[in-house]
């Protein structure tokens, strides 16, 4: 027997409950599908765990730091990991009861618990019961890479997830990988009280980013005693004892790092590959993101695919501006792009990097024609303040048509700052409205219009 709806969701993730509401809200019968965590990457080991534990983490960091401020602390800073945990897990398991609640209470909507496999274009088996609908909607998200590493399958390792069970104190973290998950997980163990090395096969940290923004970030890294290894182009593992070696040069044998735990944080995967996508005729890439238009269309009508399963985001905001744009186009028949969408994420490292639009190579790729003014953040008021001045502002604009073109904030509050330029590349306003502004003393974000009256060429 098949039960019929107007639309079937597949994932709890952050585009799917709220979809599920807007439709639900519409008058549509809904089927929404969740085989393990309810709230998907962001809520169980993503986002909001992963940022409990960075709050943790820095306030570690400043207690052992009190004396700068004049705070005296007797005794040595201690760090209880399984407290640490129970923070992490209390905040993350509260998110995620929510999300179940908020599904389970909406009218019009179904909620269904089990693994979702497509057996034609409009019917999904979960369990013992088969659904049909129109609209199908795929909002599966992805999981940590582990690539055919030599040595990998004779070790323990770690991934982002299975870090969320960790409630005791590394001797030394091995994290391979030197991009945004890695240098999260790596500093705030450092500041937990791990010896720490990120170990990164390119010759840069966080390569997608400006030269500067990787150099800024290695030294905030470096300062607090965080080992570094780049050009690790051929990487082996392999028990040592108790321990961990992970061999860097796979031709000489000299370079290799000896620790107690390792991390993998080389990359994620979409979860596509057991939805008998197939059977529903749905394209995918070949690295499994599943192929979609510009208003999120996969090649089979009524099928649509959000969030970080699809390639056109990877966070969680832009899986919840997937949403939006779907149920706009749906419900109140506009035409919504994710070409509407402006870059922007942040790295959540302490201090935060906040990054929106070009990167200053891909605007020298385009041939424009650009201004860049830029701040070290020990110019900044509030960072002196803070005692807290590391990074810089960096902020690139077009020299003809005055339009913001991307910035770089690598400084405390950068993450927050950014916005302000944000907000005006979306009103499409030149940057003289930013510059001329009257910003509130003392902030980060009084120092924009500054930075913006310090323009220079951008070099080619």
């Amino acid at each position: 027997m098949t039960t019929r709806f107007d639309a079937i969701i597949i994932g709890t993730g952050q585009a799917g409950p709220s979809l599920a509401a807007r439709l639900s809200g519409a008058g549509m019968k809904v089927a929404i599908i969740e085989r393990k965590s309810f709230g998907g990457t962001c809520v169980n080991t993503g986002c909001i765990p992963t940022k409990a534990l960075v709050a943790s983490a820095y306030a570690a960091h400043l207690a052992r730091r009190a004396a700068d401020y004049g705070v005296a602390i007797d005794g040595t800073v201690k760090v209880d990991m399984p407290r640490v945990k129970a923070r992490k897990d209390e905040i993350s398991g509260r998110s995620s009861r929510s999300v179940e609640q908020w599904l389970r209470g909406l009218a019009n909507c179904t909620v269904y618990q089990g693994h979702a496999r497509f057996e034609s274009p409009d019917s999904i088996r979960v369990n013992d019961e088969v659904l049909s609908a129109e609209r199908i909607f795929i909002n599966v998200g992805g999981r940590a890479l582990v690539p055919p590493m030599p040595g990998l399958d004779q070790i323990d390792f770690l991934t982002n997830s299975t870090m969320m069970d960790v409630d005791f104190l590394p001797q030394h973290l091995i994290v391979i990988g030197g991009s945004y998950i890695g240098l999260e997980f790596g500093q705030m163990y450092r500041r937990f009280g791990s010896a720490v090395t990120i170990i990164e096969k390119g010759p840069r940290l966080i390569a997608r980013e400006d030269e500067d923004v990787s150099q800024g970030v290695l030294e905030i890294l470096q300062n607090e005693d965080i080992g570094v290894e780049l050009r690790a182009e051929c990487i082996k593992v392999a028990k040592r004892g108790d321990q961990i070696a992970v061999q860097l040069d796979c031709a000489s044998g000299m370079r290799e790092v000896v620790g107690s735990h390792l991390l993998l944080a080389i990359g994620r995967i979409p979860n596509t590959d057991d939805l008998g996508l197939d059977q529903a005729g749905v394209d995918v890439d070949p690295r499994g993101y599943i192929t979609v238009d510009d208003q999120l269309r996969t090649n089979v009508p009524g099928i649509w695919a959000l969030g970080d399963c699809n390639g056109r985001g990877a966070f969680t905001h832009t899986s919840y501006n997937d949403h939006e744009i779907v149920a706009d186009n749906l419900v109140n028949g506009d035409n919504r792009s994710v070409r509407d969408r402006i870059v922007a994420y942040g790295l959540f490292i302490d201090p935060p990097l906040g990054r929106i639009g070009m990167s200053d190579d891909e605007i020298r790729r385009s041939g424009r024609p650009a201004l860049v003014g830029k701040r070290l953040m020990t110019r900044v008021g509030r960072a002196v303040e803070k005692g807290e001045t590391q990074g810089f502002m960096k902020i690139t604009v077009d020299a003809q048509t005055k339009e913001i073109l991307g910035a770089a904030i690598l400084g405390t509050g950068g993450d927050e700052a950014v916005h302000c330029l944000l907000d005006t590349m979306y009103a499409k306003a030149p940057y003289t409205v930013v510059q001329r502004a009257v910003h509130i003393h003392p902030t980060v974000s009084e120092l924009l219009p500054t930075v913006l009256g310090e323009l220079t060429p951008l070099d080619g």
